[in-house]
């Protein structure tokens, strides 16, 4: 893919995350693509990744994801992003508690075809579950 290509598809993307859009999320990846991520585990193909998607927006329905200025090395792209919600859903067997959360992190994608082949999420995932109140912290001393 082209820089201005890459950039136009994750352009897209946002307006996926924006509306929520599991299905316009996952037809991006690649029928056989895979994720890596704390909070889903590995994922492989478009229909697994579809239901991760799903399941995100069932336990914060109020994602807000926001990426951030791409690094495009040929099929190689990176994404800083930040992302907040709510839980409000089932997650880790726990019900919401209405907590809400924000995060920064990176994604690492590689590109085949003009979809995601595999992508890797990169983020603070102990910080998330104490920012929801799943975990406590440790007090200072």
């Amino acid at each position: 893919m082209k820089r201005q290509e890459v950039i136009a598809f994750f352009e897209e993307r946002q307006e996926a995350w924006t509306a929520r859009n599991a299905d316009g999320l996952a037809a991006g990846h690649a029928e056989n693509g895979a994720i890596e991520s704390p909070m889903f585990g590995h994922r492989d193909g478009r229909k697994a990744i579809g239901d991760s998607y799903r399941a995100l927006f069932t336990t914060f329905p109020d994602w807000d994801f926001q990426g951030e200025e791409l690094l495009i090395d040929g099929d190689r792209v990176a994404q800083p992003f930040s992302a907040g919600a709510t839980h409000v859903g089932m997650f880790m067997g726990l019900a919401g508690t209405n907590r809400r959360f924000k995060i920064q992190g990176v994604r690492l994608f590689t590109m085949v075809d003009g979809l995601v082949q595999h992508e890797r999420r990169m983020y603070d995932f102990t910080g998330l579950l104490i920012q929801i109140g799943i975990l406590r912290s440790k007090p200072a001393n």
